[in-house]
């Protein structure tokens, strides 16, 4: 099947807060008044499903990617991880944290499994991922 009026790769959109800075956060894909836009997540079960590639401040434009399941990512991780380990949002009740990923808390709650690490990291660190939706996940307590 061919399809046109189509893009691949990474797209431009507006920030619709300020993103200076932000490079390699995750952000969710919303709109202000039908134009597109990203933003950080602002629950821990958004669907944060683009990686902010170049910043910008609110308004402008800035460039994000798709995460995929072909072709894997550099995330920043909050706390550490070790290969294999399911990746979620962390926590964005911290306004630092807002677009970091962490490995599966122990915590009860629900988390939205977004990636899994390909390698060990550590907080603060562009960590090799590669995207899985795993959907929505229960820890029981």
């Amino acid at each position: 099947m061919s399809q046109s009026d189509v893009q691949v790769g990474d797209i431009v959109v507006l920030a619709g807060e300020s993103l200076t800075g932000k490079e390699g956060l995750l952000t969710v894909l919303t709109h202000d008044t039908g134009v597109a836009e990203v933003k950080l997540p602002a629950a821990n079960g958004d669907y944060a499903l683009y990686l902010l590639l170049d910043g910008g401040a609110d308004g402008a434009h800035v460039s994000v990617r798709a995460l995929e399941a072909g072709r894997n990512a550099r995330l920043t991780l909050k706390g550490t991880c070790n290969p294999g380990d399911v990746l979620v949002l962390a926590d964005v009740g911290t306004a630092a944290d807002k677009g970091k990923v962490r490995a599966l808390p122990a915590a009860a709650g629900s988390y939205r499994g977004l990636a899994l690490a390909e390698e060990k990291g550590v907080d603060g660190q562009f960590v090799r991922v590669r995207p899985v939706m795993l959907g929505l996940l229960t820890v029981a307590g």
